[in-house]
């Protein structure tokens, strides 16, 4: 439903609303003010993340929708909406990763290992997350815009993605094929072309699923410059806006726009806490996990953007009028929620990533592993959508 104006003036929001959308603005403001004590990155890297956010939340862009509406109506909108994002990412990718730095830092791109437990983590992930509702960067937007039920599944996310994290040396030794990324192995031209061959490939193959049925829209008839505060926005301008700031992130931290990470390491610090040594797992004892486990989850960029995307996603339903948090949940809902999540988390880990850290990201990065990855979800989806009915979930 889009947002209608009388005599050109927006209309009034409730007090309530105003209080939480000037709270998600200050909120930005402070926190981007405390982290630029350390250095403009992290800074930047925040408001980042709370644009992306704000995206998210206005264009409502899902990708477990997306799927379910694919398999049970053959409503394509959200996934050529995504087909969108890709390409547009891949353009902005390219001449960066091609170059190997931005502003005097060096930048790589999300390659990770083809191998069975991208497999099996992709799998479980899309199942996971058609049992809670909501995906990677669809959890943390939907938290921010005030779900209770999205709460849980943040929660049990976290705790799955740990869980995965000291299994992960099992499923790695089940097979492991290397890194391949299609620039390095043919240039980046080739890759592409090859890439954008098969954009168009799944683009023709969803307009013909799509013969006869009904579609979202891809944009909204007389969106206009008022209706950018209030929302919603058209599909077709949140894909735009996410490879747009996906690409910033590139530039700015070095590397593409990934969530799952913090999850793992914020549970892993509190199980920390609660007196788990990590000396006993070979993931937390590898440089990088030990060193952000010893470090402030400040320092760490993955945390700063999810901690912007639910500011952004709070400040966003305040400016729209629906920021009204449910206190009743039904038990089955709360169960799916869970098992969503754990799942989800679990999936995560084994596969290096969600639906942006290893698809969006690896693709826009030429890695097949992206690839691999949005192929075993796809499976695991239809899977998730088949046993929504189990949990009293309507499709």
């Amino acid at each position: 439903m889009s947002v209608s104006f009388v005599d050109g003036t927006a209309p009034a929001r409730p007090p309530a609303q105003l209080l939480v959308a000037g709270s998600g603005l200050l909120a930005l403001t402070l926190g981007a003010v405390y982290l630029g004590g350390d250095g403009w990155r992290q800074a930047a890297l925040f408001i980042i993340g709370g644009l992306l956010g704000v995206s998210l939340y206005h264009a409502a862009f899902g990708f477990t929708s997306a799927y379910r509406k694919l398999f049970l109506s053959r409503d394509v909108a959200g996934v050529t909406a995504q087909l969108v994002m890709l390409a547009v990412a891949m353009v902005l990718f390219a001449p960066v990763l091609a170059e190997g730095e931005a502003f005097g830092q060096g930048v790589v791109g999300a390659v990770a290992p083809l191998g069975v437990s991208v497999a099996v983590g992709s799998f479980l992930f899309g199942l996971g997350m058609q049992l809670a509702g909501g995906c990677g960067s669809g959890t943390l937007y939907t938290v921010g815009g005030g779900s209770t039920r999205m709460v849980v599944t943040l929660v049990a996310f976290c705790a799955g993605g740990f869980w995965g994290s000291l299994d992960l040396a099992f499923w790695s030794g089940l097979g492991d094929w290397g890194s391949i990324s299609l620039a390095r192995e043919t240039g980046w031209g080739a890759a592409l072309a090859l890439q954008f061959a098969v954009l168009l490939a799944l683009w023709l193959g969803l307009r013909a699923c799509s013969r006869g049925a009904a579609q979202s829209p891809l944009w909204t008839r007389g969106f206009g410059w008022r209706d950018v505060l209030a929302g919603p926005w058209p599909l077709l301008l949140g894909a735009g806006l996410l490879a747009l700031l996906n690409w910033a992130t590139l530039v700015v931290a070095g590397h593409p726009w990934s969530i799952t990470w913090a999850f793992t390491l914020w549970a892993a610090k509190i199980a920390a806490a609660l007196g788990w040594d990590p000396a006993t797992s070979p993931f937390w004892t590898a440089p990088f996990p030990r060193g952000a486990l010893g470090a402030s989850v400040f320092d760490d960029v993955t945390s700063v953007m999810n901690f912007g995307i639910i500011i952004g996603a709070l400040t966003a339903a305040g400016l729209a009028g629906r920021f009204r948090p449910a206190a009743g949940v039904p038990l089955l809902s709360l169960a799916a929620a869970l098992t969503g999540g754990l799942l989800m988390g679990y999936g995560a880990r084994l596969a290096f990533g969600c639906n942006i850290g290893a698809f969006f990201s690896g693709v826009a990065s030429t890695s097949l592993h992206g690839w691999l990855w949005i192929v075993c979800a796809l499976v695991g989806t239809w899977a998730g959508v088949h046993l929504r009915p189990l949990f009293g979930l309507r499709n």
